[in-house]
């Protein structure tokens, strides 16, 4: 199996290593020293060598960091993982809600005279420490070296895995062609990318040296030519050596420090995604600070993306389909677990013969455990199916075409009341989202409370945001487009996204519904005055549990919307499945 059901943290093991890490800031002469989820490339996903907030506080969420004192320990985390932490540090850890509590806020509450702050700069971007610079006057930030490395004995090795080739039936696009088209529009002489998904939007080049994510891990240097420098582990880019071309030169990851070093005239970096280090590495260059120029451009997909796109969820639905109906065969005897959930739904994904990887670890929480926003089963947490629960299931595979998410929530046993009015509130949310047209230059921020109206108006809520962006056989959460407050950025034709809301109780149930959707140009309507708008076309294709929908909730637009959904459902998967699956899909999908 892709995925693995060992504990990843210890509680027990923090007080120690807390311990060990405050003896070295002390030899540091280092009053505070700050650990993020970070690595080199500062992008959301890490290596198991760079999991160092794991690894010290026992804290297994995707985001977050620890601030570490003499006297105290903070850990960070956002509304995803308020409930988790709990479970995962001991009490010598300090739980902080963030990002409503600043780490220069608390910092300064905790240590009113100040400082030195010490950081690793290759974790931080330029952007961050800047603004800590800002923030905390009374602080000395001190570069050093990583003082967790320091005492991480058994510390992994860096990955090493070979890079492949993302072919051009699948990328749509040859990498000469985008490297000359961004080198065109570059704000300096070069421009330095350390995202791993940008430089393998950028070549066509994937590889898997970060579990679930088909990324490269390197950096790169593309000039105003177009001719690109990447510096990559010894041997690792060998065999796409002839797919790159002579414009695009290997070379070792020891050389790229050297190689910023040496570099004059105008070089630009994203301060929001740059190391720090980078940025001082660079003193013989006027820096600009502009945007990762792959950002943009790798989140606008192309027709042959979005195709490949449509076929991976068709393929996934039909597992997905099958799945659904073998839970609702078997769920009744009593005998399933999270674990045989997640290890059925693996299989039925591998049973397509098209499976890369899966593209997270599966969240399949049952109950109380399905209130954990980002749960995942171990051995340890494993819960049966209660028959009188609801089991959240939010799941995704990497196929070469194209990258997917979905989450259903279903009823074992009979639902109660309120498990059906909160699950139709959060169905209406989605509909919503799914439904609306809305004017060229608005982004997610604009389209968030869309989400969250039927649940506000029953005095609910949820504490994550509505919608990421998805990549191309890439990263499940990619930037910068998203649904959610923070969401700035205008939406685009070709943004793959999440459509997500969901509503939590901690200690009894979780409900969440997730498709994915992209965004396209609106089809003509009558009536309108001829604005430029948009609309989503949803890419999933997975019915709804019927026994927890309120029909009368709904709305009669939400009711058709409901029906066609299931009814292109039944067309697009049906024709894939066993007849057995077809009839039961047949139900699932029948009229409300």
């Amino acid at each position: 199996m892709f995925q693995s059901f060992e504990a990843q943290s210890n509680p027990d093991q923090g007080p120690a290593r807390l311990d060990d890490l405050r003896a070295q800031m002390l030899a540091a002469g280092v009053d505070a020293f700050v650990v993020p989820r970070a690595d080199a490339h500062q992008g959301e996903y890490v290596a198991a060598r760079d999991a160092r907030l794991r690894w010290l506080t026992g804290f297994s969420g995707s985001a977050g960091f620890c601030l570490v004192l003499q006297d105290r320990a903070g850990v960070f985390i956002d509304g995803r993982y308020r409930v988790q932490v709990l479970a995962e540090v001991a009490a010598c850890f300090t739980p902080v809600h963030w990002p409503e509590v600043q780490l220069a806020d608390w910092l300064k509450e905790a240590r009113p005279a100040g400082g030195v702050l010490g950081y690793d700069a290759w974790l931080h971007s330029v952007d961050e420490i800047a603004k800590l610079r800002a923030a905390l006057p009374a602080f000395d930030l001190r570069a050093v070296d990583n003082l967790v490395d320091r005492i991480w004995q058994d510390q992994p090795a860096p990955p090493d895995a070979p890079f492949a080739v993302q072919p051009l039936d699948f990328a749509g696009e040859d990498h000469a062609a985008k490297r000359a088209r961004l080198a065109q529009g570059l704000a300096a002489d070069a421009c330095v990318l350390t995202l791993p998904d940008s430089i393998a939007w950028l070549l066509n080049i994937r590889g898997s040296d970060i579990p679930r994510n088909p990324v490269p891990q390197g950096f790169a240097i593309l000039n105003r030519n177009g001719a690109v420098s990447l510096f990559a582990g010894a041997g690792k880019a060998d065999g796409i050596a002839g797919h790159l071309g002579p414009d695009v030169t290997l070379r070792d990851v020891a050389d790229f420090l050297p190689a910023l070093q040496g570099l004059t005239g105008t070089v630009q970096i994203d301060p929001k995604t740059c190391p720090d280090l980078v940025a001082r590495a660079l003193a013989g260059a006027q820096v600009v600070h502009a945007p990762d120029p792959c950002i943009l451009p790798k989140a606008c997909k192309n027709a042959t993306e979005i195709a490949g796109a449509r076929a991976a969820h068709d393929r996934d639905a039909m597992a997905m389909v099958r799945f659904l109906a073998w839970l609702d065969a078997t769920a009744p005897q009593g005998s399933l677990t999270e674990i045989d959930v997640v290890r059925a739904l693996e299989g039925f994904r591998r049973e397509t013969n098209a499976l890369r990887d899966i593209s997270f670890e599966t969240i399949c929480g049952s109950g109380p455990n399905a209130a954990i926003v980002h749960y995942r089963v171990s051995e340890a947490s494993n819960r049966p199916l209660g028959q009188d629960a609801l089991l959240l299931v939010d799941s995704g595979g990497q196929y070469q075409d194209g990258t997917t998410d979905i989450t259903r929530t279903i009823a074992i046993g009979t639902p109660t009341a309120t498990h059906r009015t909160c699950y139709t509130h959060v169905l209406q949310g989605m509909i919503a989202i799914s439904r609306i047209r809305f004017p060229r230059g608005v982004g997610g921020q604009h389209l968030d409370a869309l989400a969250r109206a039927p649940l506000w108006l029953a005095g609910m809520d949820y504490d994550h945001g509505t919608g990421h962006g998805v990549g191309s056989y890439l990263s499940v959460h990619e930037g910068p487009q998203g649904i959610s407050r923070r969401s700035e950025v205008a939406l685009h034709e070709g943004m793959f996204l999440s459509n997500e809301p969901g509503y939590y109780r901690a200690g009894d149930f979780g409900i969440r519904i997730e498709n994915l959707i992209v965004t396209v140009k609106a089809p003509p309507q009558q009536g309108a005055d001829g604005r430029d708008m948009l609309a989503f076309e949803t890419l999933t294709q997975v019915p709804f549990d019927r026994r927890l929908i309120d029909t009368g909730l709904l709305t009669d637009a939400e009711r058709d919307w409901i029906d066609r959904y299931h009814a292109d459902t039944l067309t697009r998967v049906g024709l894939r499945v066993d007849q057995a699956t077809y009839e039961w899909l047949a139900a699932a999908c029948a009229p409300l």
